[in-house]
Order: C-alpha cells, then sequence, then structure tokens
C-alpha cells in the first residue's frame, strides 16, 4: 500500500466494502483532505449561487416584475424561489443517476457548472422595464435550471465526502457538507453587506444585486477547475472494477430501499425547513417584522452563520464519537422548544445585538442537523445507489418543506397569521425526532 493508503484496498470476503477504509482508525491522508477541499469549495459556490437569490429577493422583486403592488411583487419572486424547488428532484433524479453510473467526480463537475451559469444569466439579465414579460421568463428559466443543479449536488457531493473518509471520521467528513451550505449562505451575505456599503440603496438597486450574481458566476468557474483535479472515490472504483454499478438506481431505490427512501426524508425534512426559515430568510423577515434595515440584518445573519462556521466540524466529530442519533435528537428536541422564541423576541426597535443573538442561538441548534444528517443519509444504502439515495428522497424533502417555507412565511404575515408560523415548525420537527428516535445507529458499520 502506497503512504497516503488512498491506491490500494483490499476486499474483504463476501463484502464490498474496502477494508482500508472500514476497519482502520486513522486520521485524514492528503487525498482525502484534498478531496474534502474540493467539495467544500463547490458547494460553497453551489449555495452562494442558490442563497444569493433569497438575500436579494426584496430588489429582484423590483427589478422582474410590475412594482405596483410591492408585496405581490415579492410574492411573485418567492413563488419564482418556490419553483426552482420543482426542478430539485428532477435534478436529484438525473444527476443522481448520472454519478452512481459515472461517477462522483463528474457528477459534481456537472452540476456546478450548470449553477454557475444560470446565475450568470440572472445576472446579465435586463429588468421588467426593459424587455416586459420576456425578463419574469427568463429568471425562471434560470432559477428552474439553479433547482436541477442543486438537485444533484447534495448527493454527489455528500457521497464523495463520506466515500473520501475512513470509517471513524465519516460523520467528520459529512459535517463539512453543511459546513460549506451554510458558508455559502455566509458568503452571500457578506455580498450583500459589502454592496450596500459601498453604495446607496439606489445603486444597490440599480446595478449591485448584478455584481453579486456576476461574482458568484465566476466564483464558480474556479470552483469547476479544483474539482476537475480531484480523483474519484476509491469505494466507486472498487464498483467499476467488479462490474457492480448499477443501471437502474432508480427503480433500485424505490424497490429494495422503500424504508430508507422515506427514512431519508424523515431525517431531513426538519432541517430542510429549518434551514431556509432560521439562516435564508430570517434577515428579510426581520427587515419585514421590525423595519432594520437590510445592511444591519444581514450583518446579523453573517455573525450567526459565522459561528455556526466554527461549530460545524467539531459537532461532526462528537457524531463520529457519540453516535448520529443523539446528536440528530438533540438537535431537534431544542428546535421544537425555539421555534416560538426565534419568531415572537423580534419587535420593532430591537436592536442589532439582539437580532444577532437569537439567529445565533437558531444556529447553533441547526448545528446539530448539519454535523450528522449527510453521514445518516448517506449511510442508508449501498455504494451503486448512494448517490441517487440521497440526492432523489432528499431533493423532495427540500422541495416540500424548504422551498415553500418563505413562500409561506411571507404570505401568512400579509394576512395577518405570522404570529402562528411557529406551530408549523414544533409540528415538522418531532415528526423528524420520533424519526431520530426510531432510526438505527449506523455509527460502527461499514459502508455497504
Amino acid at each position: 500500500m502506497n503512504n497516503d493508503n488512498s491506491a490500494v484496498y483490499k476486499l474483504m470476503p463476501g463484502s464490498s466494502a474496502p477494508v482500508g477504509l472500514e476497519t482502520q482508525g486513522r486520521k485524514l491522508n492528503r487525498t482525502e483532505k484534498k478531496a474534502i477541499v474540493a467539495a467544500t469549495l463547490g458547494t460553497i459556490v453551489e449555495y452562494t449561487d442558490w442563497v444569493i437569490y433569497a438575500t436579494f429577493s426584496s430588489i429582484l422583486a423590483k427589478q422582474f416584475f410590475p412594482a405596483s403592488d410591492s408585496l405581490t411583487a415579492l410574492l411573485s419572486v418567492l413563488a419564482v424561489f418556490a419553483v426552482g424547488f420543482l426542478m430539485r428532484p428532477i435534478g436529484g433524479a438525473v444527476l443522481g443517476v448520472f454519478a452512481d453510473r459515472y461517477g462522483r467526480k463528474k457528477g459534481l463537475t456537472l452540476s456546478i457548472l450548470l449553477m454557475s451559469l444560470a446565475s450568470l444569466v440572472i445576472g446579465i439579465c435586463p429588468n421588467y422595464e426593459s424587455i416586459g414579460i420576456v425578463a419574469p421568463i427568463i429568471l425562471v428559466l434560470a432559477r428552474l435550471t439553479q433547482g436541477f443543479s442543486a438537485g444533484g449536488e447534495f448527493g454527489s457531493a455528500s457521497a464523495f465526502l463520506i466515500e473520501s473518509a475512513p470509517s471513524n471520521r465519516r460523520a467528520f467528513a459529512g459535517s463539512w457538507q453543511w459546513f460549506a451550505i451554510n458558508a455559502g449562505t455566509l458568503v452571500s451575505f457578506l455580498l450583500g453587506f459589502v454592496l450596500a456599503s459601498l453604495g446607496s440603496d439606489t445603486a444597490l438597486e440599480d446595478w449591485g444585486w448584478r455584481v453579486a450574481f456576476i461574482i458568484a458566476a465566476l466564483m464558480g468557474m474556479v470552483t469547476l477547475w479544483i474539482r476537475l483535479s480531484v480523483r474519484e472515490t476509491e469505494v466507486f472504483k472498487s464498483r467499476v472494477v467488479k462490474k457492480a454499478v448499477e443501471k437502474r438506481p432508480i427503480h433500485e431505490i424505490f424497490t429494495k430501499h422503500r424504508k430508507d427512501v422515506l427514512r431519508v426524508i424523515g431525517v431531513a425534512m426538519a432541517g430542510n425547513l429549518l434551514n431556509y426559515v432560521w439562516m435564508v430568510s430570517y434577515p428579510s423577515q426581520v427587515h419585514l417584522v421590525t423595519g432594520m434595515s437590510i445592511r444591519e440584518t444581514l450583518l446579523a445573519g453573517a455573525i450567526a452563520v459565522s459561528v455556526s462556521l466554527l461549530l460545524m466540524p467539531l459537532a461532526g466529530m462528537l457524531a463520529d464519537r457519540i453516535g448520529r442519533r443523539p446528536v440528530l435528537i438533540a438537535f431537534a428536541a431544542c428546535a421544537a422548544l425555539w421555534a416560538w422564541p426565534s419568531f415572537a423576541l423580534l419587535h420593532e426597535g430591537i436592536g442589532l445585538v439582539e437580532v444577532a443573538l437569537l439567529q445565533t442561538v437558531s444556529m447553533i441548534i441547526l448545528t446539530g442537523f448539519g454535523a450528522a444528517s449527510a453521514v445518516t443519509m448517506a449511510e442508508q444504502f449501498p455504494t451503486e445507489v448512494r448517490v441517487t439515495g440521497i440526492a432523489l428522497p432528499y431533493a423532495l424533502s427540500v422541495t416540500l418543506f424548504g422551498g415553500t417555507s418563505p413562500y409561506i412565511m411571507t404570505a401568512m404575515s400579509g394576512w395577518g397569521y405570522g404570529q402562528l408560523f411557529w406551530i408549523y415548525l414544533v409540528a415538522v420537527s418531532l415528526v423528524s425526532l420520533v424519526v431520530y428516535i426510531r432510526m438505527p445507529e449506523m455509527k460502527d458499520r461499514p459502508l455497504r
């Protein structure tokens, strides 16, 4: 075996799991660290491109829809945000099958290319005043492409990270997936904050938002080059050598892994909902409820997300030590308890420090989900259908619980029932809590 333990693995009799990955408790080697960096950087860019739409939703409403009714325009742009989620299950299925057949690396490079091109289109698209109805049509098509790309990114990146790690570091490696998602959100917040600070509100609405989308697209091109430089995972290559690559992954997961598919949806539903409520949409909600400037709400969000980035790898190490179930159970229980205070404590005149503190508590709770969810989902499926098994049910969960949340929250606020939204958060958190309690612990089991 070579020095970095990355090239040759013996297979146990009757097992498809490489011994080198599954039985040796060891630190990450250089090749594995490079794989984590490549996957993490790509996902950061993917979610910068994806989340930046929500960050500038109030501005996009004025740019791509008639501005006669501000609430209707905002609801329209949030509806487009939700429409993008309709493509995520399709992207999860198509790109998941692609990655299970041709490799995780190829799946990752294709997803980042599609996301970056779509962001570039949004950044240079003329507004409604210039080209009329064509503007929102282009916006919808670009958002559908982003949804397709994001649908495949999570499954490919999760499988790539976890297959690239030794057995005693799988949760730590998987935690970098949500580190990257949170970091992508942080980058979008910082882009908005910097652009809002450099010019006036008029400048931000006229051209500043375009700069943010174009920067995100250029970041994607750089990351594409980085992803092209890494190796395919040894776990996948061992399947190719054995000609064990599944030709019909979708059929396989719905005939032989139905319980695992449902479990992934249950594992992901609370985290997806709360991620979009407490992280992605929270700055806009604070702005609407308290009247605080977008610049300040983005700064508060950036502070809260930064704290989660510091804690995420540590929480991943904890999930490797004590197991995935305890970490996820703690997340769901705390989420149900914090749902009401996270909104009830917002009021007119609240300060930046208080808002940052409220969102920081939310992000600390979400860290438990981020640390243990990717590895939990990946461990449910064998290698030949792992990406499809993660990507498709995860994308369904995102679409059902994440994609609709900003629209539901904004609509309920407009109708005068915004104060009851927390009940929905509690209900979903409790359902996931039951799933976490009932699911088997996979910490000490080898990948199939």
